[in-house]
């Protein structure tokens, strides 16, 4: 299990496989605000409108300077139905390893219907321009969660 990043910790580096063939990696961001939102399963009915969501505001997101990736364990192959389904318009990145779920502590215990198990951690992270967790939200709810990450990047 990861351990929980602090405000002000370097956001740790990345290279996954994304939606579409080709790798991202932090460093592609780099002077650039990024929004790093982690959802536990593609197409299902939250992970659907956080997706949507952020969709929605990518223009937005864009005039504040700041790019968005969503990061599920999901392969690359689910990431690309998902998008193509829902229309989505933001990158979808596959960590099947969990390295780096486990590394932003997005990947931990979860309980449902009295089974405990492992699984991600609805979660997100605005890194700045330095680099540095700029804003942590460990436990995403998703009505109105886009909105205020926006809000959040506008004000950074």
């Amino acid at each position: 299990m990861g351990t929980e990043l602090a405000v002000g910790q370097i956001a740790p580096t990345f290279t996954l496989p994304r939606d579409g063939g080709g790798n991202v990696s932090l460093a592609d961001f780099k002077g650039r605000k990024l929004v790093l939102y982690f959802y536990p399963r593609a197409d299902t009915p939250g992970c659907t409108r956080e997706a949507i969501d952020f969709s929605r505001l990518r223009a937005a997101f864009d005039r504040a300077g700041t790019d968005i990736l969503g990061v599920s364990a999901d392969p690359v192959k689910a990431q690309d139905a998902f998008k193509k389904k829902h229309d989505l318009t933001i990158a979808l990145l596959s960590d099947e390893t969990h390295r780096m779920l486990e590394a932003y502590g997005a990947w931990g215990k979860k309980s449902m219907y009295g089974k405990t198990f492992m699984g991600i951690l609805r979660s997100t992270f605005l890194i700045g321009r330095d680099g540095r967790i700029a804003r942590a939200w460990p436990k995403v709810k998703v009505e109105g969660h886009a909105a205020e990450v926006l809000e959040a990047a506008r004000a950074l």
